[in-house]
């Protein structure tokens, strides 16, 4: 069974009714909002997006495009993406990790026997900013990993301008992070997963 079809939070999220012809049927659009796992064939929307939003203020994305396909390839359970009529708004990437916290290795490795979730980027479009939507796909996100049963913990580095904001998601911090980029320093953050036993229980998953 596949990750997708074993989430039903997952399954598109139809937030209006199919619009109707002029005779009464019904024809097909597409869904207002939908949450899913990414995939390869998402890579250059995932890209674009991520590299307006980062190079702007960096200089430099946190995951190159072949970076990105070689994490939709591996573990494209461990991504989510916000799409609008069929349109990427935003989205999440992450890996599992295998160590209390994260080094260098943890921006390219994908860990399989790991039980960190290492959530590399979360980027959402320049058009739909200011909305909320980060909160509330990190949201889902986070909700979304208490249905797999290997994560146990999600950790992110970040910029200290960011750290209140992933405070209110509920993330705390565990002080510098021993990742460096150029002259860039971060702040190593945490959020507890719960057991995939009592999500099943409590949420339906």
């Amino acid at each position: 069974m596949s990750a997708l079809s074993a989430l039903p939070f997952l399954k598109p999220v139809h937030l209006r009714s199919p619009r109707s012809s002029p005779g009464g049927q019904r024809r097909h659009t597409l869904p207002a909002s939908e949450f899913r796992c990414l995939s390869p064939e998402d890579a250059v929307s995932v890209f674009e997006i991520e590299r307006e939003a980062f190079i702007s203020v960096s200089g430099d994305c946190p995951l190159h495009l072949d970076e990105i396909r070689h994490f939709l390839n591996l573990c494209p359970e461990l991504s989510l993406g916000w799409f609008e009529e069929g349109r990427l708004v935003a989205f999440i990437i992450g890996s599992l990790w295998d160590q209390e916290r994260l080094s260098q290795a943890a921006l390219t490795l994908h860990k399989p026997q790991g039980s960190a979730v290492h959530i590399h980027v979360l980027a959402v479009h320049r058009t739909v900013r200011q909305q909320g939507k980060g909160s509330i796909l990190m949201w889902r996100y986070l909700q979304h990993l208490r249905c797999l049963p290997a994560a146990r913990r999600a950790l992110l580095m970040c910029e200290p301008f960011l750290v209140p904001f992933y405070q209110k998601c509920g993330f705390q911090p565990l002080g510098p992070c021993q990742v460096t980029v150029g002259d860039l320093a971060f702040v190593e953050m945490q959020h507890p997963v719960r057991g995939h036993a009592f999500m099943r229980r409590n949420s339906g998953c």
